[in-house]
């Protein structure tokens, strides 16, 4: 029910391992809500489905790796905030490919049935970015920074990191605090002035396959 489900976004949202005895003195101890969020939540994130891949399309995954940008510049990022810096940098939507990279006549779906990395085109900083994050191991206070971040693309790559990497029955938790976002995401396979809001319909958050 609601309640439970808000209990459980208080439990994701906060760290509950470190409250110092002051902020504990502000809190009612035999308050319900109180008990549930000082229950001890890991730190770390525990990954669902493949662990070496995140999940993502073999082919995407593959352009990733073997990507310039991927292998060389940011491979010198060897923290979170600097690559949060980096999203905010170069991140201009939030689709795998970059616009025009890929020729994908009579062919079907993400990858449309090529082969290779020269069929797939040019991926994209935020999916390089997406993946480098899932290298630095990030924490659940950080991603759960990332979803309360000013810069809209640094809340979709948080969006994107659940939805590759978390057990979908944990999608509602994560996502319902920020259904009725309406800043618009630029989509990279839209004309210019096209775009994606962030609000959702919340009957569509299902356990569906991770997207490709």
């Amino acid at each position: 029910n609601e309640y439970k489900s808000y209990l459980s976004v208080i439990e994701i949202m906060y760290d509950n391992t470190e409250y110092d005895d002051e902020e504990e003195e502000d809190y009612d101890h035999s308050d319900y809500i109180f008990q549930q969020k000082r229950k001890k939540i890991p730190k770390t994130l525990t990954p669902f489905g493949n662990e070496k891949t995140l999940n993502i399309n073999s082919l995407v995954l593959t352009n990733i790796q073997q990507s310039n940008y991927f292998k060389f510049q940011l491979y010198e990022l060897n923290t979170y905030h600097q690559v949060l810096d980096e999203i905010v940098k170069k991140v201009k939507h939030l689709e795998p490919w970059e616009k025009g990279s890929r020729k994908t006549a009579g062919q079907t779906g993400m990858c449309g049935g090529v082969r290779g990395v020269g069929a797939g085109g040019v991926v994209s900083s935020a999916y390089c970015l997406l993946y480098k994050l899932y290298t630095l191991k990030v924490t659940r206070n950080q991603l759960s920074s990332m979803l309360n971040s000013n810069h809209v693309y640094v809340r979709g790559i948080g969006l994107l990191y659940i939805r590759y990497s978390q057990h979908p029955g944990t999608f509602w938790d994560w996502f319902d605090p920020y259904l009725d976002d309406e800043e618009v995401c630029a989509s990279g396979n839209r004309p210019k002035g096209g775009g994606r809001k962030t609000h959702h319909d919340r009957g569509d958050v299902r356990a569906a396959p991770n997207p490709a």
